[in-house]
Parts: structure tokens; C-alpha cells; sequence
């Protein structure tokens, strides 16, 4: 009985049911947006240092710590036959670690100096551009944070300072290639590439290298002798504890976009039923109990939270589909700010998140349309007749 009642008040009442369903679909809709977005953001901060630095995983010199550049004079050696293997297989690509400085434009500049492969298609670099310069005394890449920095641009040459396997410092000239935009800021700022044979031979280092990064999907081998097996897990450690570090971050973003939405509801179902006043007074003359009065408004705002939730998973639903697939561009590039950010933010609508915020919101309109039924069920049938909305 009252769900007839309700479905024939709101279709009694279409531009009113319209404005609250689109304020409730409104809010729906940008507490999943902006949550996906901020998703992404995270995701794709792990993805690009998997694709340009993990790869499927590394084996490391027993000595290499990557966070303590003092060991880097120590890390190398050859490698043990069953790495070396995937090596010639093309299975994985060997880099030789070592510290510098480079003199740009008059200063120093302290860098981590890696020598690999120009060939390799381990990890998502364009490192062929060194193969391309094979004329040229020392060619060099570096990334975008760094040419910024620098000021350098593609055919600067600039000098670098190394210390080689002899504890002696030697120096030279390098030229820059290529100037490559991974969005990984750790490689894009305090790291310059040269060929690896280049390396061995300025550091007076045959043959020798600091780690070894695989291809995704290859196994672990039985027997890496000295060196030390780090599979993704390990090697995304950083950037997991940095993701945990900013859940509650997160959760007060949600918190506060829900809160924004509740209050948008909340003032659209207070408007709608204080308006009715006339209408509960013709009610409850009627007959009709406040406890069904109160039923019959909060079932009125449950099916309103439920065409909302209609209306935003299937015509939003376009939306949600299409920024997923082809990324939400930003209006401005961050790197120059030093924010891990792309220039195409692709968001990551969960599951669970679509799932709890269509509950979430659904139990803030019952309530928000509970609150007020409550009160103005409580007037007398001949002040609601009259229009008056004072209990």
C-alpha cells in the first residue's frame, strides 16, 4: 500500500523527483570519481616502477643496496653462470651501479651513473637511442626531471667525473641523446644511462655488473650462487608502505566527499518534504498514521537512492567506462613540481568501492529522509492543512 502511495507521489511529482534524484546521482557520482582518480594516481605510481625499474624481479650483487650509494664502489662482479644464461637469452639485462658528477652548465651535479644494454626491452626504456649514437665519445640519457634541472637539451655535452675500480678519478665528456619522460622521478632526476660496454670500460671493470633485472614471468633459478634473489614484492616495498602510509589520507578524503554529499541530500530532501506540509496535513486526516507517514517519505527517499544509483552506474556508467579506458588528461604537467603525477590519470573504479559507496549513500538518503518525516509528522493535521510548518 505504501509503496503504490510513494511510486505515485513521485510520479505525481516528476520535476521534483528529478531534482532529487539528480542531486543524490550528482554526489554518487563524484565520490566514486574522485576516489577512482586517487586510485590510479597510486596504481600508476607502482606500475610505472615496475615497468621501468622491476621489470620481473632481479638478481643483486651480495654487497648492492641501492639506498646507500657509499657500497656502490664495492657491488660488482661477474656474473654466475645460470644468471649469465638468461643474459645471453635475452631473458634479462645486466646494469654496472656506480656514483659520478656531472658539471652542466658550470655546476655539479652529484648522479647515480648506470651502464646497461642499449639493445635491451627488459624494462620500459628507450635506451636504444644510445645504440643510435655509437659516434659520439660518451652518449648519455637522461630524463626529463633532470634536463630540467640542468637546463641541458638533446646534443649538450657536458663533463663527467667518475672513480674508477683503481680509486682514481677520471673524467670526460658526455653528450645527451635523449631525453626520455618515464614519470618514474626517481630515474627522471638523479640518474644518467650510457652503454654498458662504455661503463665497464671508464669504470676499468670487464665484464663486471652491480644487479641484473628479468623479464616478467620468468622464473626464479635454483642456483644464482652469491647473489640475491628480490622478487616484485621486495622490490615494491617502498612504494606499499608509502601507498599504507596514505590510506588514512584517503579515507578522510572519502570521508569528507561523503559528508559533502549527505549535506547536498540532506538540504534537497529537507526542502522536498517541508514543502509537503499541506499534503502529510491531508494525510494524516485521512487517517493515515504518523509512524506511516514516516514510512511512507523515507520509502520515498529509498527508491529515489535507488533510480540515483540507476541513473549513475549505467548513463555515468559511460563516463566511468570511458575515463577508465582512455585516462583523464591534467591540465598542466606536474613533473616540473615534483609530483609523481602522469599527464593522463587512468582511475580504478573497484569494485568494492562502487559497492560501498552505492550502500553508504543509500543509507544517508534513508536517513536524511527519515530525520525530517519524523519531525513534521509530529504537526497537527489542521496546522498542516493551513500551510504552517511548526510543530
Amino acid at each position: 500500500m505504501l509503496f503504490k502511495i510513494a511510486l505515485k507521489n513521485l510520479l505525481g511529482a516528476r520535476l521534483r523527483t528529478f531534482l532529487n534524484v539528480f542531486v543524490t546521482c550528482i554526489s554518487f557520482f563524484m565520490i566514486i570519481f574522485i576516489t577512482g582518480l586517487y586510485d590510479g594516481m597510486r596504481q600508476h605510481a607502482k606500475q610505472v616502477t615496475i615497468d621501468t625499474e622491476i621489470a620481473g624481479g632481479a638478481y643483486w650483487h651480495p654487497l648492492y643496496d641501492p639506498s646507500d650509494p657509499m657500497v656502490f664502489e664495492d657491488s660488482h662482479s661477474t656474473l654466475p653462470p645460470k644468471i649469465n644464461d638468461l643474459v645471453n637469452e635475452n631473458k634479462a639485462v645486466p646494469i654496472l651501479v656506480s656514483q659520478a658528477a656531472i658539471y652542466p652548465n658550470g655546476r655539479i651535479m652529484p648522479v647515480i651513473m648506470k651502464g646497461i644494454h642499449p639493445s635491451q626491452n627488459i624494462v620500459n626504456m628507450p635506451t636504444n637511442t644510445l645504440e643510435k649514437n655509437k659516434d659520439i665519445n660518451i652518449p648519455v640519457l637522461i630524463g626529463k626531471g633532470m634536463a630540467n634541472n640542468t637546463k641541458l637539451n638533446i646534443g649538450d655535452s657536458f663533463t663527467i667525473r667518475w672513480l674508477d675500480s683503481d680509486g682514481s678519478y677520471d673524467a670526460d665528456e658526455g653528450t645527451v641523446v635523449h631525453i626520455m619522460d618515464t614519470e618514474n622521478f626517481k630515474l627522471d632526476i638523479g640518474h644518467i644511462w650510457i652503454p654498458l660496454k662504455k661503463a665497464q670500460k671508464m669504470l676499468a671493470l670487464e665484464n663486471e655488473v652491480t644487479y641484473v633485472s628479468y623479464a616478467i614471468g620468468e622464473k626464479k633459478i635454483k642456483n644464482s650462487g652469491s647473489w640475491i634473489h628480490r622478487d616484485v614484492d621486495y622490490l615494491i616495498q617502498d612504494i606499499e608502505a608509502a601507498i599504507e602510509a596514505d590510506k588514512p589520507g584517503n579515507q578522510i578524503m572519502f570521508t569528507i566527499l561523503l559528508s559533502l554529499a549527505a549535506m547536498g541530500i540532506f538540504n534537497a530532501q529537507v526542502l522536498s518534504i517541508f514543502r509537503r506540509g499541506k499534503e502529510i496535513g491531508t494525510l494524516m486526516a485521512l487517517g493515515m498514521t504518523r509512524s506511516k507517514v514516516v514510512g511512507l517519505f523515507t520509502l520515498e527517499g529509498g527508491i529515489n537512492a535507488i533510480l540515483a544509483s540507476a541513473l549513475t552506474l549505467f548513463p555515468f556508467g559511460l563516463i566511468f567506462w570511458w575515463t577508465a579506458e582512455h585516462g583523464v588528461p591534467m591540465p598542466m604537467d606536474y613533473s616540473e613540481m615534483g609530483f609523481m603525477i602522469a599527464k593522463q590519470l587512468m582511475p580504478v573504479y573497484s569494485f568494492s568501492l562502487i559497492a560501498t559507496t552505492t550502500v553508504l549513500v543509500f543509507f544517508i538518503v534513508i536517513i536524511v529522509s527519515y530525520l525530517p518525516s519524523r519531525r513534521i509528522a509530529k504537526m497537527k493535521p489542521t496546522n498542516a492543512l493551513k500551510g504552517k510548518t511548526g510543530i
